[in-house]
């Protein structure tokens, strides 16, 4: 009757950026990551799937690059979520998002495009010229 939600990002948690702390330069990780602080850099997870959390005080300017991604804080810069990708509330993201599958919460702000990654390949092989007559 009730099923758990296969899209959740896990609870573990291998990495914390403290809220006094701001980094310079690209972040790689693997497994959880929480980002209470700030980033100033490109965070792509390494070769496995991984989780970024980003609290409502984190702030990350710089592209994103992982599996899931969970967000409550400002980033500017494009998010690309493999899987799946969470905008919570608070979150204000300058930047268009690529996703799998979304979850947008009320008042989350996305200041531009939403790009679905599944209809990114079917595209990529039609030409929109040629179906237009003449």
């Amino acid at each position: 009757m009730f099923f758990k939600s296969r899209n959740k990002a896990p609870n573990r948690i291998d990495t914390l950026i403290g809220a006094e702390t701001r980094i310079e330069g690209d972040v790689h990780f693997t497994g959880g990551l929480r980002v209470d602080g700030s980033i100033r850099g490109n965070v792509t997870e390494s070769s496995t799937p991984s989780t970024l959390v980003l609290s409502e005080n984190g702030r990350i300017e710089g592209a994103i690059t992982v599996s899931q991604v969970m967000v409550n804080g400002t980033v500017v810069g494009p998010v690309r979520a493999m899987q799946f990708i969470e905008l919570q509330a608070k979150s204000r993201v300058t930047g268009d998002v690529h996703y799998k599958s979304l979850e947008m919460h009320t008042g989350s702000v996305v200041e531009g495009k939403l790009i679905y990654l599944g209809d990114a390949a079917a595209e990529s092989r039609i030409d929109p010229l040629s179906t237009i007559k003449e």
